[in-house]
């Protein structure tokens, strides 16, 4: 069948990306779902720091790709041996393909899925195929989930089955912004009530970060970032101090706590900011790392600390979720108005609109903006 689809042909275009238009709305060939896949008509797309860093090159991806990693739709169709989803089951997607079989998954690690994480580099679904072409010629896919289309062919092992009582729009943000920022606290850091938390960068992620330590009972709750908005919308969300990003963020957070942080939470992928991050985390507390830089960057931290204060740093990929126990429980707590993912979204946007997003989603303008593919 015919899909319209954003596709990135080349990363590291010039900014503004309004007139370099990086990503083109297409026409493209989308194959039936085969064994173990199944078709989904796509409803909502979350943009993301992780588009974007594609798009910029921060995270380099094969080329021609269709992006898109944060999204909810309807199955419309199924593949042969598929039993567990049926045509109109609502769906979120797992950016993070879960094989359930590699060493990783059989230890309740599925977000390090061995077999996701070669199909993810390579552009592929988790079965190796791409189900996406142009004029006889293969589009890979971001992250197994391509939702920056109005239908996506996917692995089961993409996909979480929800409630239809769920307004897709922000269904899609739980795929991505929540499992990611959430799953950081309580599962990654595992904060309990009265642990002090600072959330570097206060975007989509790190505003859910904020969420999540709310929800956890931490006290205080300091968020830093730049720009005032964001910093307004934190302390909205329930963060209990505000902190403009500097050179004296440290000395003015180990003020506030009286010697810094249980958990200091980064959430820009830098590795400048994570170093930062260390430092306001007290003797015997730690650092937990969310954002991704670009691979070229390095952490310099002064190594005896490590053993000296007892203090660690923790990888956080996907909020260390398992996506189909984690994804429908943040909803439940979204609907029980405990997460307030509605301050989340900075508006709805066509998919003919993505380049214009980017470029608000680069200059902090925006937080998340959703694709309407409805």
């Amino acid at each position: 069948m015919r899909v319209r689809a954003a596709l990135l042909r080349e990363m590291e275009l010039p900014t503004p990306y309004a007139e370099s238009r990086p990503m083109s709305v297409e026409e493209l060939e989308l194959d039936p779902p085969g064994v173990g896949e199944v078709l989904v008509r796509n409803v909502a797309a979350g943009l993301c720091h992780s588009d974007l860093s594609t798009v910029d090159g921060a995270r380099p991806r094969p080329m021609p790709m269709v992006l898109g990693h944060e999204a909810a739709g309807i199955v419309e169709d199924v593949g042969a041996g598929v039993d567990d989803f049926a045509p109109g089951d609502h769906v979120v997607y797992s950016y993070v393909p879960m094989c359930g079989q590699c060493t990783n998954c059989q230890s309740g690690r599925v977000v390090l899925c061995e077999r996701g994480f070669a199909a993810n580099a390579a552009g592929s679904l988790l079965g190796d195929a791409r189900r996406l072409s142009a004029d006889g010629s293969p589009i890979h896919h971001h992250l197994g989930v391509s939702g920056f289309a109005d239908r996506s062919v996917v692995s089961t092992a993409s996909l979480v089955k929800i409630g239809q009582d769920v307004p897709l729009e922000r269904a899609a943000l739980f795929g991505c912004a929540l499992a990611t920022g959430v799953g950081a606290i309580i599962n990654t850091a595992r904060v309990r009530p009265g642990e002090s938390v600072a959330v570097y960068g206060l975007g989509g992620v790190g505003l859910s970060a904020v969420m999540g330590a709310v929800l956890a009972g931490a006290h205080p709750v300091i968020a830093v970032d730049r720009i005032p908005e964001k910093l307004d919308l934190a302390a909205k969300m329930g963060a209990t101090h505000r902190v403009t990003a500097g050179d004296d963020v440290e000395s003015e957070i180990r003020e506030l706590t009286g010697g810094g942080v249980d958990w200091a939470v980064e959430c820009v992928g830098s590795a400048a900011v994570l170093a930062q991050a260390y430092a306001t985390a007290r003797r015997g507390g730690a650092a937990v790392s969310v954002g991704l830089p670009h691979p070229s960057q390095q952490l310099q931290i002064p190594a005896v600390t490590l053993v000296a204060d007892e203090k660690r740093i923790l990888g956080s990929y996907m909020g260390s979720s398992v996506p189909r126990r984690d994804v429908p429980r943040m909803i439940g707590l979204y609907q029980a108005g405990k997460l307030p993912v509605d301050m989340l979204v900075s508006g709805s946007i066509p998919l003919e609109d993505i380049n214009t997003g980017l470029d608000r989603l680069a200059t902090g303008e925006a937080v998340r903006q959703v694709v309407d593919l409805s």
